[in-house]
């Protein structure tokens, strides 16, 4: 939730005129905001203050706030609205924005809503769109456009434009489509002025535009719109018939609530979270990933029992770094992992060419292991880690192939583990949390444990 930028004062002033129940003077406060500054407002009321405020202000307004909001605080304010209301709000939102709100909604009270909302237009749009898979492009497009037939002459073009803007907030470009609707061009609005005189659309559109069908992945149709620098896309049925637009502004959010997941993904978060949600809710969404660093830890310790029983008794000095295996193998795993997932997300990195980067990743990988085990034998060598020239030796290089051998693995399977979860249709973001951490912690204690005991049976004089 974002920081209220609203003073105290203001905010006691404003649940204090809720309180005492006096619309007009509240109204007075807020009239001038903009309804995302109302909806931060909301954010810091309590449920019965926020559903009196909602309810004072005019469909048209309070449909906007509703847009605003995050997705847990709406669906909190809709449980408390009558599903009429909530279809006189949706009647004020575009198709799209109608959607996600309807989606918050049990399945029962959105058939509800539906057969409440007198437009019988907007009614069919939202049915239309709820078919689609919200991480699709039909999932985030609008119907709401402007659309000319190719035909048209300018006089007619600029006509039907007239027309159907004054239903519009927002135009970007006029989609040009023959008699089966099919998409053909696009009209920028600056040729009206261009071309004024121009016989028909089809000589000045501009043939061929971009688009999407409906199947696409949001992700897929991100990456166009910053490859193209595009602030709106057409999107398309299997057969090319024009039936939606995405914009810029829907694309952002999808970025934004991407982005926060694969962040609490990398960080351990099973779920998405708040920070002013439950205790419960956060409990249950930390506790899995803290499950699997305890199923790890007493991995390690079954390992470090499971060794050759003399090992830590004849090499006391081990123990000194075994933090610095574990700790190196997971840092070294995340980096790999998280430039992996970096490059499947923007399109830099592809599954085809996942082979070229691994060669690339060991060579990285045989560089940073010879330079960080170097300077760690440098170190043992300088202060070693036992009074015993033998045993300190024989630490000193269990330590520096171990840590070469755990840096080689950790670049390697952290790589590996997002291109095998793109492969899978699973979030590669995955990869960069604990599962990669956990997993080279044991790995890396494994072969730290199995070249310490080799060297020990290799130096025979050292075994008690």
């Amino acid at each position: 939730m974002k920081e209220n930028k609203y003073s105290e004062e203001f905010m006691d002033r404003l649940s204090s005129l809720i309180e005492k129940q006096k619309a007009e003077e509240m109204l007075e406060v807020i009239q001038d905001l903009h309804p995302a500054d109302i909806a931060e407002l909301v954010d810091d009321l309590d449920t019965d203050e926020a559903v009196f405020l909602l309810s004072q202000l005019d469909a048209e307004s309070s449909a906007d706030v509703l847009v605003e909001l995050d997705s847990d605080q709406r669906k909190e304010l809709l449980e408390q609205m009558s599903n009429e209301d909530i279809a006189k709000r949706l009647e004020q939102m575009d198709a799209d924005d109608a959607v996600d709100v309807i989606q918050e909604l049990d399945k029962e009270d959105q058939e509800d809503v539906i057969q409440h909302i007198d437009d019988v237009e907007q009614a069919g749009d939202i049915v239309d769109l709820m078919q689609y898979d919200e991480d699709t492009a039909g999932g985030y497009m609008s119907t709401e456009m402007i659309v000319v037939n190719e035909n048209m002459s300018m006089q007619d073009c600029i006509k039907a434009m007239r027309e159907q803007a004054e239903e519009m907030d927002e135009i970007y470009n006029i989609y040009v489509v023959d008699d089966d609707h099919r998409l053909r061009g696009i009209f920028p609005l600056k040729t009206t002025i261009t071309n004024p005189t121009a016989p028909n659309i089809k000589q000045v559109m501009e043939p061929d535009p971009l688009a999407v069908k409906t199947d696409t992945p949001i992700e897929d149709v991100a990456l166009d719109f910053e490859k193209y620098d595009l602030v709106s896309m057409a999107v398309v049925d299997s057969i090319g018939r024009l039936v939606g637009v995405i914009t810029v502004d829907d694309v952002i959010d999808m970025v934004r609530e991407q982005s926060e997941r694969d962040y609490q993904l990398a960080s351990g978060i099973a779920g998405d979270v708040e920070t002013d949600d439950s205790v419960w809710t956060q409990v249950k969404a930390r506790i899995p990933w803290l499950f699997i660093g305890l199923v790890g830890g007493i991995a390690n310790a079954m390992i470090l029992d499971g060794g050759d029983s003399t090992l830590l008794q004849v090499l006391p000095g081990m123990a000194l770094f075994i933090p610095l295996i574990g700790g190196t193998g997971g840092n070294v795993g995340t980096q790999s992992s998280a430039i992996v997932v970096q490059g499947l997300a923007n399109g830099s990195l592809t599954l085809a060419h996942a082979g070229k980067h691994l060669i690339k990743e060991f060579g990285v990988a045989m560089l940073n292991a010879l330079i960080i085990s170097s300077l760690l034998f440098a170190y043992a060598w300088c202060f070693p880690p036992d009074n015993d020239p033998t045993k300190a030796q024989v630490t000193s290089m269990a330590v520096t192939i171990s840590l070469f051998s755990v840096i080689l693995f950790a670049s390697l399977f952290g790589s590996l583990v997002p291109i095998v979860l793109e492969k899978l249709k699973l979030d590669p973001a995955v990869a960069t949390g604990p599962f990669v951490t956990v997993t080279n912690d044991i790995v890396g204690m494994a072969i730290y444990m199995a070249v310490s005991t080799w060297l020990i049976h290799t130096f025979t004089t050292l075994v008690i």
